[in-house]
């Protein structure tokens, strides 16, 4: 069941999804940091310290989930003098570092140190989180500065290289495309989807921070044809997620392209998911 995503090899198919795994907190309640996956992807790295967006940050939808997190955590430095070495020691597999910035500076300084960082494996460029006022979506809405950022970090960094897209753009293949000439060895479609909930009571948000992403089950026909027409466009490698909850949605994704498939939220409901999708997958 191995397979190689981008020069980076893993043992199977299956990855977490970006900020929906916390590998430290399942060491200690499960004796494993990332039972059934073939390695781990970190929640996105930022430069300084972020609190994230002011609660209600949570909220419920009838096929998935809205959030509005706003990429908190303890920034760069933190993550790579505690975070990142302690990973090392409990996760099974690569580590994928996720990296998310308010301008190309800071994600070419956040690629940098993490070049030079043994336990880093491959590096994956958030320039799609919809619940961030500045960078990252405003980045990976523009081919132009798709490629610029990708062609930047590319210089910065010789681990495999991976961009991370939304769906919530005009043309996503254009954007692959600008990956794709900027230096990517590999995809990653999608992030949550633009969205949000109102509070029926005051017929404004429901979160604290404006708007949000959709995830779940919901989002699977837009991550298959987003997978699909980036395949199609680019012939890179893509890691494919959104929606993914059965043997048969990563099969799904698969099937229209992707090499390896992420799961995300289905693992807040059953996070023994992966062991047994890896399991039926080998079967």
């Amino acid at each position: 069941m191995s397979i190689t995503v981008g020069r980076l090899e893993l043992a199977h198919t299956l990855l977490n999804a970006s900020g929906t795994w916390d590998a430290v907190e399942a060491q200690r309640l499960f004796g494993e940091a990332n039972p059934g996956m073939a390695g781990f992807v970190t929640k996105t790295v930022t430069a300084e310290p972020r609190p994230g967006n002011p609660a209600p940050r949570i909220a419920p939808s009838r096929m998935g989930l809205l959030n509005s997190i706003g990429l908190p955590g303890p920034g760069r430095d933190a993550f790579l003098e505690t975070l990142l070495p302690e990973l090392a020691t409990i996760v099974a597999g690569p580590i994928i570092c996720s990296v998310g910035g308010f301008s190309l500076g800071e994600y070419v300084e956040t690629v940098e140190q993490l070049d030079h960082h043994s336990d880093c494996d491959a590096i994956e460029l958030n320039v799609s989180c919809p619940n961030v006022e500045s960078g990252c979506a405003s980045i990976g809405g523009d081919a132009g500065e798709t490629e610029r950022l990708t062609a930047a970090a590319r210089t910065a960094t010789d681990k495999p290289l991976f961009v991370k897209l939304s769906a919530s753009v005009a043309d996503i293949a254009e954007i692959a495309k600008a990956a794709q000439a900027g230096g990517a060895d590999a995809l990653v479609c999608v992030n949550t989807v633009k969205a949000t909930a109102i509070n029926r009571w005051t017929h404004k948000s429901q979160f604290g921070g404006g708007g949000g992403g959709l995830s779940g089950a919901a989002i699977k026909p837009v991550a298959l044809h987003a997978v699909l027409a980036c395949s199609d466009a680019t012939g890179l490698d893509i890691i494919g997620l959104g929606g993914v909850e059965t043997k048969d949605d990563v099969e799904d994704l698969m099937s229209v392209g992707a090499k390896a498939v992420a799961l995300g939220t289905a693992l807040f409901r059953d996070p023994s998911l992966a062991k047994k999708l890896r399991f039926e997958l080998g079967e």
